[in-house]
């Protein structure tokens, strides 16, 4: 298969109603699209990632009104979320309605629903004109794709089209919060912070351990760079032959230094990309503050490192 690149909105969509899958570009990261209606198709995905069936997707809309096409309920909470949230980085896990297959939702009786914001992004889905099943557009495991190169890098040969875009504004995944409980649950923390969302809906219930994946990222080692990543307090003393991230100023053979935690995130996959590229072996990365987008940060960063 030849992997064909387009800037051209209506050819990728036109390709999504012909059963075939669409790298395209979100404010979050790169994701990997498909009729969410289409089995046959949403079956490309979990081969063209080799992701594991039981790791259910996220459902892309570009209006409101398609909710009721995927949801069989929409509680309160959900509502109050989508209101104010919509379109954005935040996904919301209501019930599903039958039209759902199944493999969209890894045998779940729940379905995971997001609207982005990106104009390039709202615009295919528009051109669409169905729901788009889409995890991020990496191979399984490794780091989500923030730009069009990222995605051509891992994709290419498996898929038969990307829509090219800019490159990512957010550079991590969305938040995701479970809309069908008294008190919503945590389930991903991502661009959306928890503090946010209080401001909407008040007490989140944040678990320390959910063993069933609820949504992406829960379940398997994600977002990983061939090198092994560690973890350091600010400050610590490092190898030199190695690769660092994160607020501090180490002398080492290749780092980047941020600022800010939202700068942290942006750049934290294009990081890890570029150690690969380089070889790398051990990478360093500072542990950040546990608020805000710090929390989605460690969590990345903890899968990351996971074996």
């Amino acid at each position: 298969m030849k992997t064909k690149l387009t800037t051209r909105v209506s050819e990728a969509a036109k390709a999504i109603l012909a059963g075939n899958l669409v790298a395209f570009p979100t404010e979050t990261v790169y994701g990997l699209g498909a009729n969410a209606f289409d089995e046959r198709a949403v079956k490309k995905i979990f081969v063209a990632k080799g992701r594991p069936a039981d790791n259910p997707l996220i459902v892309h809309i570009w209006s409101k009104k398609q909710i009721a096409e995927i949801a069989s309920e929409v509680s309160p909470v959900a509502k109050k979320l989508v209101y104010k949230c919509f379109p954005g980085q935040l996904t919301v896990v209501v019930k599903k309605n039958a039209r759902i297959p199944n493999i969209v939702t890894a045998g779940l009786p729940t379905v995971c629903i997001r609207m982005p914001s990106l104009p390039i992004a709202c615009a295919f889905l528009k051109q669409c004109g169905v729901p788009v099943a889409a995890p991020s557009a990496n191979l399984s495991s490794k780091p989500s794709p923030t730009t069009w190169q990222h995605v051509l890098h891992d994709m290419d040969g498996r898929i038969p089209l990307i829509l090219k875009g800019p490159k990512c504004e957010h550079g991590l995944e969305s938040t995701v919060i479970d809309c069908t409980k008294k008190i919503p649950v945590l389930l991903r923390p991502g661009a959306v912070t928890v503090e946010e969302l209080e401001e909407v809906v008040g007490r989140i219930n944040i678990p320390i351990a959910i063993k069933k994946a609820l949504s992406p990222g829960m379940k398997y080692r994600h977002y990983s760079p061939n090198g092994k990543v560690h973890l350091m307090k600010r400050g610590a003393k490092i190898p030199f032959n190695c690769a660092f991230i994160g607020f501090s100023n180490p002398k080492t053979a290749y780092k980047i230094k941020v600022k800010t935690a939202a700068e942290y995130a942006k750049k934290l996959y294009w990081f890890f990309r570029e150690c690969d590229l380089r070889g790398i072996e051990n990478i360093y990365a500072e542990i950040p503050e546990k608020k805000g987008v710090g929390r989605a940060l460690l969590n990345r960063l903890e899968k990351a490192m996971a074996r």
